[in-house]
């Protein structure tokens, strides 16, 4: 055996500890549940210096290196006295080459490692957590939400705190309480300790997006921005939440004037909610409109610490070709249309034969939760009217949503009889009865790679995996008019976690991003798994699209610093947007982000050019098959791939892989090799207790922890 001694400088929260996940069992396997968890050794005595914790562990000899990292969480069966192990992830180090040490380098006594978790002057990337245990509730005040009844108060600079509500009052840590202790607030209700449950704050803006610990007396709220709770707790029913307000008082102390209660049994998945505000007296005095959104983690997935791509991104990844939904939009004039079918296996396969680096097309679900790709929320069946009646063509639009997978299947199969049934999208009778209908296949084809719908899980297995996927997320909002895109979707988390899982299982070694219109979609994804990186996708300001009434979608501004908020790679824009100011992508490469473009205007060759000179990372374009002749291009990750085999022929088997360049330029902490890569595949997926997708749905739907 040989021996390491872990010793750390690291900045922690009350509550907080810190603890090291590595390769061998002794480290857990990089599995947070089993890391090993330091004590804390003392602190500086300069408070601009951080605590610092050790612990020490036997190694076996067979093990020649250690890889490990460092992470920052909340052990509550310590904090809260629960008897199950329950590792709740604040913060973790990811950048792609992990610590490392060698036995070699080991002395007699063993080995004494010292470092800082996150030195910024090493770069070492520090990332905010994945959901393990507990959920995060998130509520979102902007625009002109508050209205109070009385004069003084209407335009005065308003003052607000959330804290939790205990409503378990027995404290029983064996039922997972989530109070710690009781404290008085200004409206004399019991609340639970600042320790757990965790509530931070954020405003949308330059200078405060970052969550962080509340004030004694709160935040000022400003109308021109989104201000943004956020609670950590581990059983949703047993947690309410109050909003104390505040104005400013005769002295340099702020005035308690109201206070408002939102109850766990009022939160779905995602809404919105109008609360009274009551005076100190009892009395109503206002009201506050309160946007909510419920992220509960993924019931059958464990991620692991082994790496994390949620922020990778090499520096030569620039001007990436991307096929819109395949092959390109298939449902415009004939001009523009694609003469494949958009969002089929033909598609997707016809822009990856072409050199696409990534494809990108839609994703939903069907009736019986099987995500399958189809752009539009709604199809239109058109019915031929009999003849007496003039045989004109009647339409029928019905929600993907409430068709079943086999349902959808059986309506391709009658594509190629439109004399009886005519299947198509909306505004699109020209395009695809022109140029479409000479494609279609029936069952009795041997192939089924032009049909519609095919499955998430199928374009995972059938296409090769040099081709990276962006998989847009659909899902509906609300515009500024307050017309929904579509009534009655699913259960939110539900909906998420069936697309999340096929991805993880079937993934492989692919290079995958998501991407959403809606940011609370975004925020989910990225809270549910630690593995694939997150686009937000945003139209900003447009003259050809309807205004949406989510503050973070306004412009390219406000949605950079959505994503800095939020933890993701980073924005996919319309390019309207980005032609009307082109500085705006020095503004997003200079936060740290990267940026796709979408958009009609994409649909020409000099345009192409110019947005990849202008630094963008990805273009998102149609009819890709004619601006990349076949066989001239290859995918860039294939060409990474060959690369690499190539270079691995040519070492001998002592040598080493240069390190990749990433995002914000990171090198290894000092007591790791700058000379090693990063894996060059994915890691493996994470492993599902249960692979039954039927009984996977039933404790989504039916579940201790349901959101209905």
């Amino acid at each position: 055996m040989w021996e390491i001694q872990f010793r750390v400088g690291c900045f922690a929260s009350p509550g907080e500890s810190v603890g090291v996940v590595g390769n061998c069992a002794e480290l857990g396997d990089w599995q947070p549940n089993s890391a090993l968890l330091l004590l804390r050794a003392h602190e500086f005595e300069s408070p601009e210096n951080p605590e610092v914790w050790a612990g020490t562990i036997l190694i076996p000899k067979t093990i020649k290196e250690v890889q490990f990292r460092y992470f920052v969480c909340m052990s509550l069966d310590d904090l809260m006295g629960i008897h199950e192990k329950v590792i709740v992830m604040r913060r973790w180090e990811t950048t792609q080459v992990p610590r490392r040490i060698k036995q070699q380098h080991a002395a007699k006594d063993g080995v004494d490692t010292f470092g800082v978790f996150g030195p910024e002057d090493r770069a070492v990337k520090i990332e905010h957590g994945w959901l393990t245990y507990e959920s995060v509730v998130q509520f979102k005040i902007y625009d002109s939400p508050i209205q109070f009844w009385r004069k003084k108060y209407k335009n005065a600079p308003i003052r607000m705190k959330m804290v939790a509500v205990n409503l378990n009052r027995q404290n029983s840590a064996s039922d997972y309480n989530d109070s710690m202790e009781y404290q008085d607030s200004s409206s004399g209700i019991d609340i639970c300790h600042v320790g757990w449950p965790i509530i931070e704050v954020a405003v949308i803006n330059e200078d405060s997006y970052q969550l962080r610990l509340q004030e004694q007396f709160g935040t000022v709220f400003d109308p021109r921005y989104m201000m943004v709770f956020q609670a950590q707790v581990l059983q949703l029913h047993t947690v309410a939440y109050m909003i104390d307000f505040y104005v400013d008082g005769d002295g340099d102390i702020p005035k308690s004037i109201g206070f408002c209660h939102i109850l766990p049994s009022n939160l779905k998945a995602i809404g919105q909610m109008c609360v009274p505000i009551t005076s100190l007296r009892q009395e109503p005095i206002g009201q506050i409109n309160v946007d909510y959104l419920v992220v509960k983690p993924m019931p059958t997935c464990a991620c692991d610490m082994r790496v994390s791509y949620s922020r990778y991104w090499k520096n030569q990844w620039k001007g990436l070709d991307i096929g819109h939904r395949g092959a390109g939009n298939s449902v415009r004039s004939f001009q523009s249309c694609a003469n494949i079918r958009e969002n089929t296996i033909a598609s997707l396969q016809k822009a990856a034969e072409h050199g696409a680096d990534f494809v990108e097309f839609d994703v939903q679900l069907s009736k019986d939760f099987v995500p399958v790709l189809f752009h539009d929320f709604h199809v239109s069946i058109g019915l031929q009217q009999k003849a007496k009646k003039g045989g004109e063509l009647t339409s029928l639009r019905i929600p993907v949503k409430d068709l079943t997978l086999k349902q959808l299947h059986e309506l391709k199969v009658h594509l190629a009889d439109w004399t009886a049934l005519k299947f198509v999208n909306d505004l699109d009778l020209g395009c695809r009865k022109v140029s479409h209908v000479n494609e279609i296949h029936t069952d009795e084809d041997e192939d089924d790679a032009h049909d519609p719908f095919p499955t998430l899980k199928h374009a995972l297995e059938i296409l090769p995996d040099h081709v990276g996927f962006n998989v847009e997320v659909k899902w509906t909002m609300e515009t500024k008019d307050g017309n929904w895109e579509l009534e009655n979707p699913f259960e939110l988390n539900m909906y998420l976690d069936i697309v999340l899982k096929i991805v993880l299982e079937y993934g492989g070694e692919r290079r995958i991003v998501f991407s959403c219109f809606h940011p609370d979609i975004c925020t989910m994804i990225r809270l549910k798994q630690n593995k694939y990186p997150v686009l937000f996708l945003t139209q900003g300001v447009t003259s050809k699209y309807p205004e949406y009434k989510d503050a973070r979608t306004k412009n390219i501004s406000v949605a950079v610093y959505y994503a800095l908020h939020a933890g993701i790679l980073g924005l996919n824009v319309h390019t309207e947007d980005i032609l009307r100011d082109p500085s705006q992508i020095k503004e997003i490469v200079e936060h740290g982000l990267i940026a796709f473009c979408w958009g009609d205007d994409n649909n020409n060759a000099a345009t192409i050019r110019y947005l990849k000179e202008l630094g963008l990372h990805g273009v998102i374009y149609d009819r890709i098959t004619d601006h990349i002749p076949h066989t001239e291009k290859k995918s860039i990750f294939f060409t990474e791939h060959q690369d690499e085999l190539l270079q691995i022929a040519v070492m001998s088997p002592e040598a080493e892989i240069s390190p990749d360049v990433i995002i914000h330029h990171q090198v290894p902490p000092e007591d790791t090799d700058s000379d090693e890569t990063p894996p060059s595949t994915l890691p493996d997926s994470p492993t599902f207790k249960n692979d039954d997708l039927a009984q996977f749905i039933e404790s989504e739907v039916n579940g201790p922890n349901a959101v209905l």
